[in-house]
């Protein structure tokens, strides 16, 4: 029987375009995934094979997606210091993922569920490889599903086939851009299909970010990653970003259609996620105003309160059954 991809149970994938080089893999099998192990000599055939259509498919693109031996992969490739070319093929779950098998404590996943209910900003990010786009695609369908409407996604390249119909009254529609100088545009497009949600693949321009700051403020749910070490890092990009292209009223902007900051960082028992939740229609939330005070650093004492009293806090008194909203009361921050 001839060998498939999906025999090496890869997570990254490092192969060698132009010459031949021993193709090594990060596994991911438990506990194995900070390691870089060679491929082995009965699986080469196998990964040369893949390595000749990932040179079809990506030519002189710098990235781009494969579908191969039934299994799906964003691909990267390089030219590196030494002139050798490689790429980079990160496994795809091609299973959409269901947000309550995620493996968050139950406290945090009701809360999560409940904020495909409020308008604005959902921003997800980890550190690269710690699962954010599962978790934000997690959030869109687990919307879909639960509360209907149209969704738009723009991405470069698709990850998860999300396109169709989800639940009884939901449709998603996905739009795949192949330059940087496209988001801002697409973003602007998507409003043209009166979508209730928009998923936005990492931000990464100026008129991007302005863009998805104004979707955030003008009726949608707008749900994006961004890579950050901490979670104050991706608040502090994405302002940075913003005020390129709006000027220092960013912030005011930033401040007023932020719903929720999720960071999460993959540990052997799941996700360990750190995060915020600003009150709803509450312009005096006291996170708003340390955004539009320049003092995000200032944001981890709240992440800590937050921590503490969703994890103390019982489930009840609403028919959906979750949580009352984690933010009052806190005393203030002295500053």
């Amino acid at each position: 029987m001839t060998d498939t991809l999906d025999d090496l149970p890869f997570i990254n994938l490092y192969i060698r375009l132009d010459a031949p080089e021993p193709p090594t893999y990060r596994s991911q099998e438990r506990g194995q995934a900070a390691l870089n192990r060679l491929v082995p000599d009965d699986k080469i055939a196998v990964v040369e094979r893949f390595g000749t259509a990932i040179r079809a498919e990506l030519q002189d693109r710098p990235d781009g997606t494969i579908t191969f031996d039934g299994i799906r992969c964003r691909l990267s490739q390089q030219m590196m210091a030494d002139g050798s070319k490689w790429a980079c093929a990160h496994r795809i779950n091609t299973n959409l993922p269901d947000l309550a098998n995620l493996g968050f404590a139950s406290h945090i996943y009701n809360h999560l569920h409940t904020l495909g209910m409020r308008e604005g900003l959902i921003l997800v990010s980890s550190a690269a490889g710690h699962g954010k786009t599962t978790t934000a695609v997690g959030l869109l369908i687990d919307y879909l599903k639960s509360y209907g409407g149209t969704a738009v996604t723009i991405e470069k390249p698709v990850e998860y086939i999300t396109r169709g119909r989800h639940g009884e009254f939901g449709q998603c529609f996905q739009m795949e851009i192949q330059t940087d100088d496209e988001w801002a545009d697409a973003l602007e497009r998507s409003a043209n299909w009166s979508p209730r949600y928009i998923y936005v693949g990492d931000v990464r321009t100026p008129k991007a970010a302005e863009q998805l700051l104004h979707a955030a403020t003008t009726g949608h749910t707008v749900i994006t990653t961004l890579h950050s070490g901490m979670p104050e890092e991706a608040l502090v990009s994405l302002l940075f970003l913003a005020e390129q292209a709006m000027g220092s009223g960013a912030a005011n902007i930033l401040a007023g259609c932020l719903t929720a900051l999720i960071h999460q960082t993959m540990k052997e028992e799941g996700p360990f996620v750190r995060y915020l939740f600003t009150e709803e229609n509450a312009p005096s939330d006291p996170i708003r105003s340390l955004i539009r005070e320049g003092k995000i650093g200032m944001l981890a004492t709240y992440i800590d309160r937050i921590a503490a009293r969703l994890a103390n806090q019982p489930l009840g008194g609403n028919p959906m059954g979750t949580m009352p909203h984690p933010m009052m009361p806190f005393p203030p921050i002295k500053r």
